[in-house]
Order: structure tokens, then sequence, then C-alpha cells
């Protein structure tokens, strides 16, 4: 639908010259305009028309003809006037662009006038035949952030799981944090699918009929030899950076598939399990009591499993465990059990931590007081003489 490799415009043919002086000489320059516009329009040249449009537009205003002058350099009082010339210009020249299916032309215009939705909408259409080369309405789409949702299926759908993960990991998500849990949730689906399939092919080979609706947690369950002789199914490779991608996933997300990909991750020989820091050093296992937690199932037992990695791990001074245990009760809507022991484990902690800090959530609680004693801790007078003010503490 949408040829992105265009061959360039034809140029004007030396007739349309001798037109444009005979109608500059007769009928004065709006006449010429007008017909250099017509031949442009009709020959393609959509770039040069854009440019045509804005002499037209200063022609009419009485100043100089030459588009690529600094529009600064107009008159005070043409400069509304000339600044909406650009913007239908811009957008008149774009739709051509995109009515030829030409869309990293179409983003020149719309992204010089910062209005993406046209592009949103023509990426949204956008399937290429198998013969075109996707990369430039990605480059557009994912990497300038156009359309990241789209951009990465483009990405899935064209390259495989290999290639998205590796996209994936390399991607700065801090402009669309809705692209990276689409982008998260499109990966754990894909994975899911695929080894599903692969499960069901090793299951029928082996004289099992299995139900159209089995998922991973009921396929590993019919056979125990399904993973003798550290027999796997799917690249253990993509399995472990999805897994862990997964944990990012938002309430809404598909953290039951991710949960049945963890599972099967759980019953892999130990030669495909890496090993982790505290508290994800069983990586599957841990992963999958997490996600389990997110998915508010067995929350007592989920939390009672990384409550217990907080302190062994204080002996080997790492506070890791005790912050993700902290985002975990952030998680599930336990506010005050965080802070709770936030204070009791990070009062000291005077360092970028994975969670929120104690002054922070001392803040958020409005527990002032408790922000004077962490701040006592760290030997920080400035936010313990601050917490007591707020506090309303006089003595």
């Amino acid at each position: 639908m949408f040829d992105v490799e265009a061959p360039p415009p034809p140029t004007l043919a030396p007739e349309v010259f001798d037109r444009l002086r005979k109608d500059f000489t007769e009928k004065g320059p709006a006449t010429a305009l007008d017909r250099l516009c017509r031949e442009l329009r009709e020959l393609g040249d959509y770039n040069a028309l854009f440019y045509a449009l804005l002499m037209k537009k200063r022609v009419e205003l009485g100043v100089s003809p030459f588009p690529t002058g600094a529009a600064a350099d107009l008159p005070k009082e043409t400069h509304e006037e000339y600044e909406q010339a650009i913007r239908e210009a811009g957008r008149l020249v774009g739709n051509h662009y995109l009515e030829q299916g030409d869309l990293p032309k179409a983003w020149f215009f719309f992204r010089m006038l910062d209005e993406p939705r046209p592009l949103i909408d023509a990426i949204d259409k956008y399937q290429p035949d198998a013969e075109q080369d996707p990369q430039p309405i990605i480059d557009i789409a994912l990497y300038q952030m156009v359309h990241p949702k789209r951009g990465f299926d483009l990405v899935l759908e064209r390259y495989g799981i290999c290639n998205a993960i590796t996209t994936f990991s390399g991607q700065d998500w801090s402009r669309s944090l809705e692209g990276k849990q689409h982008a998260i949730a499109q990966l754990v689906r894909h994975l899911d699918d695929q080894l599903r399939e692969r499960l069901r092919a090793d299951l029928t080979a082996r004289g099992d009929q299995v139900p159209e609706d089995a998922s991973v947690r009921d396929m590993i369950a019919r056979r125990d030899d399904l993973f003798a002789d550290d027999c796997y199914h799917i690249d253990t490779s993509h399995l472990s950076a999805v897994c862990q991608y997964s944990l990012e996933l938002a309430d809404g997300g598909p953290i039951g598939l991710a949960r049945e990909l963890c599972a099967y991750g759980e019953r892999l020989s130990p030669t495909f399990k890496q090993e982790a820091d505290p508290p994800f050093e069983e990586t599957y296992r841990d992963y999958r009591i997490l996600l389990d937690l997110f998915d508010r199932v067995n929350v007592e037992e989920g939390l009672e499993h990384f409550r217990n990695k907080i302190e062994p791990a204080l002996v080997q001074r790492s506070t890791f465990p005790a912050e993700v245990y902290v985002n975990i009760l952030l998680r599930i809507g336990r506010k005050r059990e965080a802070l709770d022991y936030a204070k009791k484990y990070l009062s000291d902690v005077n360092r970028q931590t994975v969670c929120p800090g104690v002054y922070d959530l001392c803040q958020e609680m409005r527990d002032y007081e408790g922000l004077a004693e962490s701040a006592k801790k760290r030997a920080d007078g400035v936010n313990f003489l601050a917490g007591l003010i707020k506090a309303g503490k006089t003595h």
C-alpha cells in the first residue's frame, strides 16, 4: 500500500518555463504563480509545490519572493498570516505525500508543523508486503516515538522475537511508558504462542491428544519426561529476557501468561537457569511468585517469601531485597507497610534506591516525625530540622 522508496518526481518540461515567462510578462506574478503551483501538483513534485505556495503568499504580502528566507526577516505585521500559510502549505503537501504512500516525506512536513496525528493514522494502516523494507516506517514509528506500539509490532512481525528483544532492550522508553507496556505485553504473548505451539507438537508426537485450549501449565503437567536430557522447547535466552521484562507489566497486562512462562522456566534443567542476586536467586521461581503477587494470587505466601530474603541479604550488606519488598507493598496498595519497612531497613541508605526513598514516602504519608528520625540516622541536619518543623515540634 505504501511505497517508501518512491522514485524522484520528474522535472518540469522546458515549455513550462516558456509558459511561466509568458504568464508573468502578460498577466503578472500572481497568474504565473498559479500556473507553477498547478504544474507542480500535476507533476507530483510536492516538495517544490510547498515552496511555490510560500512564494505565492510572500508575493501577496508584498515582501521578498524567495521562500527560503527566514520568516523573522518579514515585517512583524505579516508574521501571523505567513505562519498560517506555512501551516496550510505543509498540511497540503504532507497529505499529498500520504496519498502517494510516502510516509517519510509526509513526516518531514507534519513534524515541522508538530502535527503527528496524520502519520499516526497512516502508520496504523501500514502493511508492508514481503518485498518492502519497513525500516523507514519503523524509524518514524518507534525510534522517533510517533507510534511506538505499531513500530514495535512491525519489528516483531518482520524480524522476529530475537530482534524484537534486542530492540526492546536498546530502546529509550522514557518517552512512552504506554509503548513500553505494549512492547512487553507483545513479547509475552508472542513467546507464549510459540511455546504452546511447540509443546503441543512435542506432546502430539508422543501420542498425547492435547485440548485446544490447553495452557503452558496444562501441557507441562501432562508428562514428566518433557524436560528429560536437558530438553527445551524455545530459546532459553528469549525466555529469560521476556520473563525478566514481564516483571514491569502493569495491572491489566498479560501477567497470567507471564506466570505460565515462568512456570515453564522452573521445569528447565539447571543448565538453563542463570544465577542471580537475591531476591531473584531462583530466577524463574522468584519471578513467578512475584508475578503471582502482582496478579493477587497467594499474596500472603508471596510476601512471606520475599520478606524472608531481607535480613540474610543485609548480612551481605545488600539492601536490594528490602527495596524490592517496599516496591511490592506499594504495588499492591499497602503504603503504610511499605513505609514501615522502608524506615526499618532503608533509613540510613543515603543513595538512589530502586524503591521510593524514605524521605519521599514519609512526606507522602505525612509522617514528618519519621522523616526526622531517618534524617538523624543519616546525620542529615537539614532534613531532620525540616521534619521537626513540619511535624510541629518546638522542643
